[in-house]
């Protein structure tokens, strides 16, 4: 297999010191990728190359912008197969996985294209005779991405779209579980006909990630950062953009609550459970983690829900015979079966799934969780969801905000006025009436609260997030000064 480089000034390059690393198949051990690890100084270059771009890119009108997004999503959209086959090779993710991955990812280009002409400002009211007074929107800078692996084209697109669009510059550290996949989004905006520099690509081994990263931020011409991972290294992202004074927008961990009211359609909340639970292998920052059951449905909904389960077999990804996957690796697979095992041994039931075998994670249904089992609190992110039994609506509240996370959520009930009452009081960023927490459009402000990290993807917010904005005055006429 050929070796991937970096990619700077719209080339590819080799390391400095000509180091790779390579991401292994997580099923069969073979090698998926072989990829140059990069040097800090190749990270600066990286840095160097998208300032040297930023000034002209900045300046290029939204029409053209708008043209050269709207080509990548085509191209993109593509590169399907290779998406597919990069994706299975380096995740284990399922061909209908992405397939979903590389259709939002191509929404979200369009979407960020249509932007191009919302930058907008406003004039407003001076107190100062003659002054003309605006508030101005402008590109931030060179701007740094860092995405992850469990849905690598979506967030990976998602985390350089709008900054492109807004006339940032980029450089984009890519995952080392799946520095391919990455490879590809960056390959199809350069054969969009994006300008030499406005996208550069850096890889490393993942011994190196720490010392590229805080390259990265400390190089003075990044002025913005956007971190879509886990909240263990979102902490470390905010430390280190906190100490250079650079604004960060964090999307982190979840630990989604799915609450299911009296009053709920059981048959669309177990089928909405399942595919939140078990989409991807449940390797989702929004997948359904807990079930908050009220008591008088619970027995009903959890025998209709295990029938579900049941059916969604998981398997080898290249063979396409199976609705799930395979987990990102053996370490993965090791961890969730320690929390199941843990939640048994401290009297939770298994409803259905139960088996690990190497990487290949059977879809779990937990009943009866209780705060003493390590599942209640910590996030899985594998295929296994846990029921929660309550016995009203405060006590629902109370069990799904009893966590450190904040990021998407749900409510299940055929009153809507009243699971309106319930969302309004769920601590979290998103929340879905009657409808599963894995949801995402390309125009809607995503982001979480608490430890589920801060800021806003998408649409307008993500325009806030991406720009500077400034103070701007025209003044005419003389004017007396006091001294």
């Amino acid at each position: 297999m050929n070796m991937l480089g970096l990619k700077i000034n719209n080339t590819e390059v080799e390391a400095t010191d000509g180091r790779s690393f390579e991401r292994l198949n997580p099923i069969s051990g073979e090698v998926a990728s072989t990829v140059a690890a990069a040097s800090v100084e190749d990270a600066r270059q990286a840095a160097n190359a998208a300032a040297k771009a930023f000034p002209a890119w900045a300046a290029t009108g939204p029409g053209q912008r708008r043209k050269l997004l709207l080509a990548a999503a085509d191209r993109l959209q593509e590169k399907a197969s290779e998406f597919v086959a990069a994706m299975a090779a380096e995740t284990g993710a399922t061909a209908g996985w992405a397939m979903f991955n590389v259709g939002l990812a191509a929404d979200m280009l369009r979407e960020a294209a249509s932007l191009t002409t919302q930058i907008a400002g406003e004039v407003i009211p001076s107190n100062r005779p003659g002054s003309l007074a605006m508030a101005i929107r402008q590109p931030a800078g060179v701007v740094l991405s860092i995405a992850p692996w469990n849905a690598p084209v979506i967030l990976g697109v998602r985390s350089l779209a709008t900054p492109l669009a807004c006339g940032n510059t980029v450089v984009m550290k890519t995952s080392e579980i799946c520095p391919r996949t990455h490879r590809l989004i960056v390959d199809a905006l350069h054969e969009a006909g994006l300008p030499e520099g406005v996208l550069n690509a850096v890889s490393n081994a993942p011994e190196d990630a720490g010392g590229i990263v805080e390259a990265l931020i400390a190089h003075p011409a990044v002025r913005r950062v956007n971190f879509t991972g886990s909240t263990r290294v979102g902490r470390i992202i905010a430390e280190t953009a906190g100490r250079h004074l650079k604004p960060a927008l964090l999307e982190l961990g979840g630990k989604a609550p799915f609450v299911v009211l009296d009053d709920a359609d059981i048959e669309q909340a177990v089928a909405a459970a399942a595919f939140g639970a078990f989409m991807n292998q449940g390797q989702i920052c929004m997948s359904t983690e807990r079930i908050v059951v009220d008591d008088k449905i619970a027995d009903t909904f959890v025998e209709a829900l295990a029938a579900k389960v049941k059916t969604l077999k998981a398997g080898d990804p290249r063979k396409g015979n199976t609705p799930l996957g395979s987990v990102v690796d053996a370490r993965a697979a090791q961890r969730i079966d320690a929390l199941v095992r843990d939640a048994l041994s401290k009297g939770a039931v298994l409803a259905a799934g139960g088996d690990v075998n190497g990487t290949i994670v059977d879809a779990t249904l937990l009943d009866r969780v209780t705060p003493s089992m390590r599942i209640y609190g910590e996030e899985s992110f594998g295929p296994v969801v846990s029921v929660v039994r309550v016995g009203s609506i405060d006590e629902a509240v109370r069990v799904a905000n009893d966590t450190e996370y904040g990021l998407s959520s749900a409510v299940f009930g055929r009153d809507v006025n009243r699971a309106m009452a319930v969302a309004k009081r769920i601590e979290s960023g998103i929340c879905h009436i009657n409808g599963p927490t894995v949801h995402d459009e390309a125009q809607m402000p995503f982001g979480g609260v608490k430890d589920s990290g801060y800021g806003r993807f998408g649409g307008k917010a993500g325009i806030a997030e991406f720009t500077e904005l400034r103070w701007i005055t025209i003044q005419d006429g003389p004017v007396h000064y006091p001294i």
